[in-house]
């Protein structure tokens, strides 16, 4: 089963369990503020999706297989929670949700549409393979030798969540980084799943984010026809770092609806 992190609700809990998957190259930890805020009266579990974090290393990274795991978990959990899904996470999130929609009573789906993208992020795999952790001993260190390849400090910062740098052996990446990058069309692509969710769903954006354009929404809508749309002003689309406090309003509002 997936590696997890469990957060406690602070008090009596009141509320579904709340399972959070999270984009590519990301891992359960980069949620545990926002997770440790939304526990205020139910558990959160943030999962480490299969290829990243602790969770097992398989050799696909498919939509159905992202799925799967999700319901193993939230199996676990007594048979049916409520999910959040970001980016890749959120695509695994629909998936399921579409596919076995007894296991979710609400969905949120944030900065990411049930569609195929053009873009494609396996440099950012070719260019953690390629850094060379010989010696490495700071994080101020990787982050000097991964710029020669990734300009974007704040993408950098992200990835080096990753590095292990007290790994038994030496330094290693919490990510499969050779299947991630192999997978990559399955990544950014969208299997055409067929289905419908009939439980309440909300899809999240950044503002300033393009990832979930107008001419998204009627699909989203024939497939989640209780569909509501919101967006959170000056973020992006990594909205839950941007803008967290906003983004966890949002979504305790409509859980709590």
């Amino acid at each position: 089963m997936l590696a997890t992190i469990r957060h406690h609700a602070h008090q009596a809990a009141s509320a579904p369990p709340l399972v959070v998957a999270h984009g590519l190259y990301g891992s359960a930890r980069n949620w545990n503020v926002i997770a440790r805020r939304l526990a205020d009266r139910r558990e959160v579990i943030a999962v480490d999706m299969r290829n990243h974090g602790q969770s097992p290393r398989m050799p696909s990274q498919g939509y159905p297989e992202m799925a799967a795991d999700l319901a193993q978990v939230i199996g676990s959990l007594g048979g049916q929670a409520d999910l959040l899904g970001h980016s890749m996470g959120g695509k695994a999130a629909m998936h399921l949700a579409l596919t076995e929609p007894g296991l979710i009573r609400r969905l949120v789906v944030a900065d990411i549409a049930p569609v195929a993208y053009d873009h494609d992020q396996s440099r950012h795999a070719r260019a953690m393979r390629a850094l060379d952790l010989a010696g490495l001993t700071t994080r101020a260190e990787a982050d000097r030798r991964l710029s020669e390849t990734v300009e974007d400090p704040g993408l950098r910062a992200f990835f080096l969540q990753s590095l292990d740098l007290r790994a038994e052996g030496g330094p290693r990446w919490r990510l499969n980084l050779e299947v991630l990058e192999t997978e990559m069309p399955r990544i950014v692509g969208w299997p055409g799943t067929e289905g419908r969710f009939d439980g309440p769903a909300l899809f999240l954006t950044g503002a300033d984010s393009s990832y979930v354009r107008p001419e998204h929404r009627d699909l989203i809508r024939a497939l989640f026809p209780k569909a509501r749309f919101a967006k959170i002003p000056g973020a992006g689309h990594w909205l839950h770092a941007d803008a967290p406090r906003a983004f966890e309003e949002t979504v305790r509002v409509f859980l709590d609806a």
